[in-house]
């Protein structure tokens, strides 16, 4: 599909991205991503906005992959969108009975009209020919736009708990025993917080958790009545040429006000014994599944146990990289590697199969991924955490949460981290 490209010079390129977000609230299929300037070696664009579907997918999980694989293939063009954690079910046998009050669709893709790429001062604006002669009045349009006009909605937001904190250090044991047992060395376990009769300013709320986390994966997407706002700190998966990298985070520390005090905590999380087992067990999953597409030998560990700090937690983030053949299809290795192994376990089907067993809640979206494929097959996603998640006809806010259980688990330091990754999302909500 043929594209028009205009290179375009901001004065102020975080005035004209928060212009440029509020005018896409127009369309019904909207992608935002925004790495914050966050500066690391592996990112292509400081960010990028998708807006205005020509055509699109959206399915079940049933054949998900096979069917994301033709639609990538026939379009050959970009394609944005998000695949759920509830793919699994399509990957192995397994299923989803947990509670939904979101339901959003498994996965979901489109093939943007209109495109903006950031870098430094410069945006380069691809637009397909059919609409190109709308550049230069949605640039006049964008230019006009008044910050001010988005504001929050005024309406108080009871936050409920899915699983109280008896209940979570019940399961939690359950987990701990299946670990004990040998069923798994390690697993995610995840909590909801939800509101119900609620409604939000989708932009607005995004807007705030943003501002307060300032991630590398900050996301936005709107899909027709349902949102996400999320401020993820961790990417999935990544592949550019023949190259393919994968970052899992596992540990995490509170950040402190106290420069000598926040030292501490960051050196503290990079010698926790347990922290790093975390790590370095999801290390040895992810170059499992990488290999399964990899070229012979070309799997290989660039980072281990790095510590990275953010404005909420410090992090401990693995890089992994491999070589793929140039027939490699890429929905092949996502499909390969799906769900992530940070937000699963190990072994990951065993870990998936007592996950659903003790969790309350279907996961949906919450540590599903989010990013785009390039015309060349190129892509780039996310892990979706931290983040906000909203289905406006259906007035219900969901925000999900959680951590690696392991042999060395203590169920309330877990409970306690649990509450350090919610903070941002509760007091966006609250507030």
């Amino acid at each position: 599909m043929l594209r028009t490209t205009y290179n375009y010079k901001v004065e102020d390129s975080e005035a004209f991205k928060r212009q440029l977000l509020i005018w896409s609230q127009q369309f019904d299929d909207v992608v935002w991503l925004d790495s914050n300037n966050y500066k690391q070696n592996h990112s292509k664009y400081e960010a990028v906005l998708a807006v205005d579907a020509f055509t699109s997918i959206q399915t079940d999980f049933h054949d998900a992959f096979e069917q994301l694989k033709d639609y990538q293939t026939i379009t050959k063009d970009w394609i944005f969108g998000y695949l759920t954690y509830d793919l699994k079910n399509a990957v192995e046998n397994l299923k989803s009975k947990n509670i939904d009050g979101l339901e959003f669709p498994d996965l979901y893709f489109f093939q943007p009209k209109k495109l903006f790429f950031f870098k430094g001062n410069q945006v380069e604006i691809q637009y397909l020919k059919m609409v190109d002669d709308e550049f230069e009045s949605d640039l006049k349009a964008i230019q006009k736009i008044n910050e001010s006009t988005n504001q929050q909605i005024d309406n108080p937001i009871k936050i409920k708990l899915r699983i109280h904190k008896d209940e979570y250090f019940e399961k939690i044991n359950q987990m701990l025993a299946h670990i004990y047992r040998g069923d798994i060395y390690e697993a995610n376990f995840c909590q909801e917080f939800y509101a119900e009769n609620t409604e939000i300013n989708p932009l607005e709320t995004y807007n705030k958790l943003n501002g307060i986390s300032n991630p590398p994966f900050a996301t936005f997407i709107k899909c027709n009545d349902k949102y996400l706002l999320s401020a993820s700190p961790e990417r999935y998966l990544k592949k550019e040429g023949n190259s393919v990298i994968s970052q899992p985070i596992k540990g995490t520390a509170k950040r402190s006000l106290d420069k000598v005090e926040d030292s501490k905590l960051k050196e503290e999380l990079l010698k926790n014994e347990k922290e790093r087992s975390e790590n370095i067990m999801i290390v040895d999953l992810v170059r499992n599944d990488l290999s399964k597409t990899a070229i012979k030998g070309s799997v290989e560990v660039e980072e281990l146990c790095k510590i990275y700090t953010f404005d909420q937690v410090h992090q401990m983030i693995s890089t992994v990289k491999s070589k793929v053949e140039s027939n490699t299809h890429p929905i092949d290795i996502i499909k390969s590697t799906f769900p992530m192994g940070s937000m699963t376990g190990a072994p990951k089907i065993s870990a998936m199969k007592i996950i659903e067993a003790l969790e309350e809640t279907k996961r949906g979206l919450y540590s599903g991924a989010v990013g785009y494929f390039s015309p060349s097959g190129d892509f780039d996603f996310n892990v979706v955490i931290r983040s906000i998640l909203y289905n406006e006809t259906k007035k219900y806010v969901s925000y999900s949460v959680g951590g690696a259980i392991t042999a060395k688990s203590d169920p309330l330091t877990e409970y306690e981290e649990c509450l350090v990754k919610a903070k941002a999302m509760r007091q966006v909500l609250e507030d």
